[in-house]
């Protein structure tokens, strides 16, 4: 391991869960359940993971009627409520590749933008390594439509751009004691699966892909090989050691889905509702 590939926190216990294939409310569980695990001392966590089926993330404050409820059920695609704010994403099963980073509230800057900037790190090293000149925005670009992440205008502190065009969204929130930080980057850009899950737009999968790059137009890589170099990114920067879920975070997770990421009363909540 490059010793410029360690972060700061790599003195620390990290584990690193390779690509973890599951359900959109099981993801976001298991995100909540990491936080917990490194509140109580526990190890901290860097994973990739992959949304199967293909799922709308909607934002902690979106408003569920942006979303074209009977299209995702047309389409077999699953609806979340993340915890973050911003727009919805669809993940898609091929075309996203998504990553969590998770670790005590009080080894990260209190600063937002510190922060951002930090747990960016091996996610701008992984693109560096596939070949990909990406960085964060720079220039801001006005809004297409707002109910959509890759659509809003541009962010400095978290969002990725690459070629004038967004590659990757990244958010926080804080639970538990612990920061969680997650990521959806685009391996390949599915413009019209992506529009057809949102209500209310007039938005063209030509304005899309406008908008938004994949990796896969970047660079000529394979999902897997993208993957892997995200992993070993994650885990250079933690000096993280391979790890996997216990069996207790599994079943807490499951309680959340059912309790919560599964249930309609999170899921389609209206956006004055702060449970």
């Amino acid at each position: 391991m490059a010793d410029d590939a360690r972060g700061p926190l790599a003195d620390e216990e990290w584990r690193l869960i390779r690509e973890d294939v599951r359900g959109g409310p099981m993801q976001m569980a298991l995100d909540e359940v990491a936080a917990e695990t490194a509140a109580a001392g526990g190890p901290r966590t860097v994973r990739v993971y992959r949304w199967r089926p293909s799922t709308l993330s909607v934002g902690y404050g979106q408003d569920p009627d942006t979303v074209d409820w009977a299209a995702c059920t047309e389409r077999r695609v699953a609806v979340t409520r993340r915890q973050t704010g911003g727009g919805g994403i669809y993940h898609d099963v091929d075309g996203d590749i998504s990553y969590s980073i998770v670790a005590p509230r009080a080894e990260l800057p209190g600063d937002l933008l510190d922060a951002y900037h930090l747990l960016c790190e091996p996610i701008l090293d992984a693109f560096g390594r596939l070949g990909v000149d990406a960085d964060f925005a720079a220039e801001s670009q006005p809004e297409i439509w707002s109910p959509a992440c890759y659509l809003r205008s541009l962010h400095p502190a978290h969002d990725i751009v690459a070629a004038g065009r967004k590659l990757s969204g990244n958010a926080q929130y804080r639970r538990h004691e612990s920061v969680i930080q997650h990521g959806s980057l685009t391996y390949s850009v599915r413009a019209a699966a992506h529009l057809d899950v949102f209500a209310g737009h007039d938005v063209t999968p030509e304005a899309f892909r406008e908008r938004v790059v994949g990796i896969d137009e970047l660079a000529d890589v394979t999902r897997a090989t993208a993957v892997e170099t995200l992993e070993a990114s994650l885990a250079d920067w933690a000096d993280a050691a391979e790890g996997s879920w216990t069996e207790a975070e599994l079943d807490r997770a499951r309680e959340k889905v059912e309790s919560k990421y599964g249930a309609d009363e999170w899921v389609r909540r209206r956006p004055d509702d702060r449970r």
